[in-house]
This record gives structure tokens, sequence and C-alpha cells, in this order.
């Protein structure tokens, strides 16, 4: 059997459209540091990439594909995520119930996952528009280090999309079945339905694309000699030496970045049981520093939760930028749309083991009164200010790799019981909780860090996918309701035709 994804991944027929719904959201949309562009019309491909202007354009508007409400905006992060593993309350007999019970054959809820299915999709093709023209029309780049940016920025991004297309509705890693049974990894458009493939085979594709980008961005990513204060703030000259020609080359924390990259393979190679890989890639990100020898990326601590920084933007990686994430937090959060219990021990206890000091548990949680006047907990993670900030403090953004991550990851494949001792009491410091010994047995080590996990990436997206690398039972997942039976294997869309021989 082969997969034809004729209606979810557009094929070379549909190119034009891809370009054209790409110049529209240029157009259309109202984005702030690197998302501002020019307004444009119709442009045909040739027109769009003859100018290194054009593929910045289109790379961004693959951007703001990526960023939308169906994928990282909103429901890989936020909501569809957070309620397969019932994190917030739900609604009666509404989808997200359905989800918390795992109800993955109930109609609505493979619209849903259809429509995240897809989106990553498209988010591909446009990335592939670009990769298919870059190398035929590299002679319009000008500006040294914007072809090697972009192409790296393409190929990282195209990896994020097909790992987490893997990490939804591919098999648990611990029983990886035979024969063609992944979703394609799709690297070029064209009209041949493109076939499901083996997981070894996309487990190349990915890692691949993952070193490639990883070669283009370390001779030019700006992020390997500034600090992320510098990146933030480009062409000040009174304050900073970073003064690109392009300002392309700012706010690196807001694309695929080098770190970036070198985060995506920890993640990656740990999904695929490499601890060695994984462990060297964290260790990168964990130890980089800027030109005055200072941590590039540092744990975020109380005084980031006091200065109102919830999202402790000093850990960011890779995040997206959403302007209007104030008023998100109001229509998601701040309203009770998304809550958890109407007692404060629902969560401290629960969640946080009523610590009286983690500074997730003492912050990240406020009582609101609801029109009718119930009084339920919501996360105030993603609560920003009305009115942006400039730069690195601007906190419109919403985390998708996060150094925490990292130290977890390293935690768990380190071979040297000291070196994981020292990050694990790093981390606890930080989140100023009590010291305690690493577990020593591996079983144990991996359920003391799928409750950190838990804890840590609240309202970000990730507990479902650490259950399920982990093959979680129904026990070891916080609220799971009495009803539901576990379940981390999504079928196929239904949308997806499949043709027989």
């Amino acid at each position: 059997m082969q997969c034809s994804n004729q209606q979810i991944i557009p094929d070379m027929k549909n190119i034009k459209y891809i370009i054209l719904v790409l110049i529209g959201l240029l157009g259309s949309t109202s984005c702030k540091k690197y998302l501002t562009v020019n307004p444009k019309t119709q442009m045909t491909q040739d027109v769009l990439f003859s100018t290194q202007g054009g593929f910045k354009d289109a790379l961004t508007g693959a951007y703001i594909q990526f960023k939308s409400n169906t994928l990282y905006g909103q429901n890989l992060t936020m909501t569809t995520m957070e309620q397969l593993v019932s994190n917030w309350d739900v609604t009666s007999n509404a989808l997200d119930q359905k989800l918390g019970l795992f109800n993955f054959t109930d109609a609505t809820v493979d619209a849903q996952m259809t429509s995240i299915y897809s989106q990553e999709y498209t988010v591909i093709s446009s990335i592939n528009t670009i990769l298919g023209q870059i190398d035929v029309n590299k002679s319009v780049f000008t500006t040294p280090g914007l072809y090697e940016l972009i192409k790296g920025e393409c190929l990282a991004l195209r990896a994020y999309c097909h790992f987490d297309i893997m990490r939804i509705w591919g098999p648990i890693p611990s029983a990886i079945p035979t024969g063609n049974v992944m979703p394609p990894y799709v690297t070029v458009l064209s009209k041949v339905a493109n076939p499901l493939i083996s997981y070894s085979q996309y487990q190349t594709l990915l890692l691949k694309d993952l070193s490639d980008a990883e070669a283009l961005l370390k001779t030019v990513d700006p992020i390997l000699s500034y600090s992320l204060l510098d990146l933030g703030r480009p062409g000040s000259i009174t304050v900073t030496t970073f003064n690109p020609t392009d300002t392309y080359f700012a706010y690196r924390y807001l694309r695929m970045n080098y770190y970036a990259v070198k985060a995506l393979q920890a993640r990656a190679n740990l999904w695929f049981n490499k601890p060695a890989d994984a462990y060297a890639a964290a260790k990168v990100v964990i130890t980089a520093t800027n030109p005055d020898a200072s941590l590039k990326f540092r744990l975020g601590a109380a005084s980031d939760m006091t200065a109102k920084d919830y999202a402790l933007t000093c850990e960011h990686i890779f995040g997206i930028y959403d302007f209007a994430l104030s008023t998100k937090y109001s229509n998601l959060f701040g309203n009770g749309t998304l809550k958890k219990g109407s007692a404060a021990t629902t969560v401290t206890s629960g969640l946080y083991g009523s610590t009286g000091t983690d500074i997730r548990e003492v912050n990240l949680w406020v009582l609101i009164t609801q029109p009718n006047q119930a009084k339920p907990y919501v996360c105030q993670k993603y609560n920003v200010p009305a009115v942006a900030g400039s730069g690195i403090a601007d906190l419109n953004r919403i985390p998708l790799l996060r150094l925490s991550e990292m130290y977890f990851i390293a935690i768990e494949t380190t071979t040297d019981p000291v070196e994981a001792q020292s990050l694990w009491n790093a981390f606890r410091v930080a989140r100023n909780v009590a010291a305690s010994t690493v577990p020593a047995d591996p079983l144990l080590l991996q359920t003391a860090l799928e409750t950190e996990y838990r804890k840590e990436f609240f309202a970000e997206g990730q507990a479902f996918f650490t259950y399920k690398r982990l093959n979680a039972p129904k026990a070891n997942i916080l609220w799971v309701p009495t009803a539901a039976t576990p379940n981390y294997l999504f079928p196929m869309p239904k949308t997806e035709s499949l043709a027989t021989n």
C-alpha cells in the first residue's frame, strides 16, 4: 500500500498557489521583528525567487504558517496536546474531553488531528518550494552568509515539522514495527504520490536534514558570536557591536538557529535511543558561551518570575513570536477557558508536591472569578504585558525548545553519575526546590524526569510526547480520567487515501 497525500501535501501543480498564499500572508499579517515585510500582491515563483529578498519573504511566510493556531501558536503548545493528557478541565462530550479519553475514532477528534497533520505538511511544502529554488538561484544572494542562513533554517524547520509528525503519528520508540509504517518524509514537491516509509528511513532523513542544517549555520549564524541581548538590539552601536548590514540576521532566538538545531538533535536522538548523540548535542547548548565567557542560555530563577517573565525567556533556544500573545492569554486563560480545578491543592499538591517554594508552584497559577462566580485556577505562563517591550525584553514569545529540556536530556544520557547529580542540583536550585539524589536505577531516573517534564513544560505541549517516548502506564499520567485507556498510537487521518496494489 502507498499513501497518496494528494489531499494533504500540495504537489507541483499547486506551487503557484503556495507562493500566492505565502505572499498573501505576508501582506495581511501584522508582524513584528523579523516578520516585518513589505506588502505584496500576486507574484509568480520566477519573480519571487529572482532576488534574495524574495527568498527572505518566502521563508518568513513559512514561519507565519508554522506559528498558526493550528500548529505551534496554540494546538501543539497550549490546547490539543495538553488536552490529550488532561491538563485542563473539560466540558462533557466536547472535543477536549474526547481527547482526554483517547477517543481517536471520534469525528471531531479526527478532524482536529487532521487539521494539524495537514498544516504541518503545508509548512513543509512551503519550505520545499524554497529549497527547490535556492541552489538554482544561488547567484541572487549578494549578502554574505544569507544563502547559508536561509537554507540552513529551511532544512531545520523541515526536520522540526517532520519530527512532530513522527512523534504524533509514528510508533512508540520501544516498539517499532517492521515495514513501511511511517508517514512520508517529504523533501521535494512532486506530482508523484508520497509513499509510506520505514522508521529507519524516516530517522535517516530527519537526522540528515539536521546535520546539513548544522553544517550551514555553523559558518554564518550570528548567535555563535553575539549574546541574545545583542541579537535583540541590532544596530545600537552605542551598546553593542552587533550591527548587521541586514537585520534578517537579528533576533536569532526566534529562528531555527544553530543552537536550536543542536537542541532538536538532542531531542530527536533521545527519541531514537541514541543516548551518546543526544548527550553530546545537549551539552553543546548547555555549555554555549558568549564572547565575554558568560553562558549564552541560563536557567530561569525566582528573579525572572518576580519580573513577570513567567515563560522564562532566558531559557528559550527557539520560540515563536506572537504579537497578540496578551490577547491570546486573555481569551484562553484569563477568562478561564483553560483552567485546572477550583482548589489550590489541585495544582500545588497534585502537580508540584506542595513544596511551598518551587518558583513554578508559587508564581505560575492564579485564582480568577468567572462571570458565573466560579473560581478556577489558571496558568499565567503566557500572561505578558499588553504593551510589548523591545528586543530581548519583549516577552511575546512561545517557547518550543528550552534549556531545561537540555538539562533533562543530559541527566538521562550522561554516563557520569557525578555530572548527572551536578546538573540535577543546578536545575533544582534554579527552581528553588530542595536538593535530592539522582536515582541510580535507570527506570527510577526516567520516572523522576517524567515528573519534572510534566511540571516544567505545562502549557507547552511536551507532556504527551514524554509519556509516549517512555510508554508511560496510566498510573503515571496525572489527572487521567478513570474511564480513559491511554493510547499513544494515533491513526492516520481519514482524509488520507490509500491506494491498494
